[in-house]
């Protein structure tokens, strides 16, 4: 198999996607798109389908020729040789990504799922920002744009009407997952965080389990963000890039997190989440 030069970051929200993509584009060659995500350019084509699970079917000859055109726009935009993607809602699409750039590589990034949790949860019932908004509706397909406006609108309208209970949310944040409607329903929102994060994990390694070991590397973010030099040596190596090593991409990563959210969600919390999630939790070498 022939492999491009791109870069595919697959992780469930607060897993430290961010921060790969950050790390990576402070090096030469390395570029992305200049907003945080990029899902809705992803869905285009596919964009009433009710969640972000699309399948490998669905990216037809159309939708992967816009794609592909996108990332190239992209890489003579900023003069890249490599693309970083990171888009979490890819998380419950591999497949469909994998029709979309066969010959990229994936790096698959995981955290502790209460650590996570608690960090998505600070998310959801935030304060709209509209610098943050205004960024990504560039990167709205323009044919779609009078869709996603109407919509926006419309849950804008719906969320002041609203009014969330205490542990509870109004409307989604982050990727939607199957049945995600009903899940904020009738779920607490620490559990919507961590069944978001549960499903994220557990389609991502299904989705990868089917491609080549050689384009797929799993990276835990306590190991790399406690020695974040040997990670990103690690990360090159695969990539085949180690002549690129450069430790000043890596000076502002911090472990300083890790635990923080254990701690913040409290022992009945944690435990009762723990259970909730225990198998993929123990699967990923974490405690429930």
């Amino acid at each position: 198999m022939s492999v491009d030069n791109d870069v595919v970051i697959v992780g469930a929200p607060r897993s430290g996607t961010n921060m790969l993509r950050d790390v990576l584009t402070a090096l030469p060659g390395y570029a992305t798109w200049p907003c945080d995500e990029i899902n809705l350019t992803w869905r285009h084509g596919n964009r009433a389908f009710p969640s972000d699970e699309l399948r490998a079917e669905q990216a037809t000859p159309e939708v992967v020729g816009y794609l592909r055109r996108e990332f190239e726009k992209a890489r003579h935009r900023y003069a890249a040789q490599s693309i970083v993607e990171k888009t979490c809602a890819n998380s419950l699409r591999v497949e469909f990504v994998h029709e979309v750039k066969p010959d990229a590589r994936y790096v698959f990034i995981t955290r502790d799922g209460l650590d996570a949790t608690a960090s998505a949860m600070a998310r959801w019932n935030a304060p709209l920002d509209v610098r943050y908004t205004a960024a990504k509706t560039k990167f709205v397909p323009p044919s779609d744009l009078p869709y996603y406006g109407a919509r926006f609108v419309a849950n804008q309208l719906k969320k002041r009407r609203a009014t969330a209970a205490p542990g509870q949310t109004v409307g989604w944040w982050g990727p939607k997952t199957e049945g995600w409607q009903e899940l904020a329903r009738t779920r607490p929102l620490d559990e919507v965080c961590l069944l978001q994060w549960q499903r994220c994990v557990e389609v991502s390694q299904r989705g990868l389990a089917a491609m080549s070991s050689s384009q797929v590397f799993h990276v835990s973010y306590e190991d790399f963000v406690r020695e974040p030099e040997a990670g990103l040596r690690d990360l090159l190596d695969f990539l085949g890039q180690p002549e690129k090593f450069d430790a000043k991409a890596v000076a502002s990563v911090s472990a300083s997190s890790i635990g923080k959210g254990r701690a913040k969600l409290g022992a009945e919390s944690s435990a009762r989440l723990g259970a909730l999630a225990s198998e993929t939790l123990r699967s990923l070498g974490y405690a429930g």
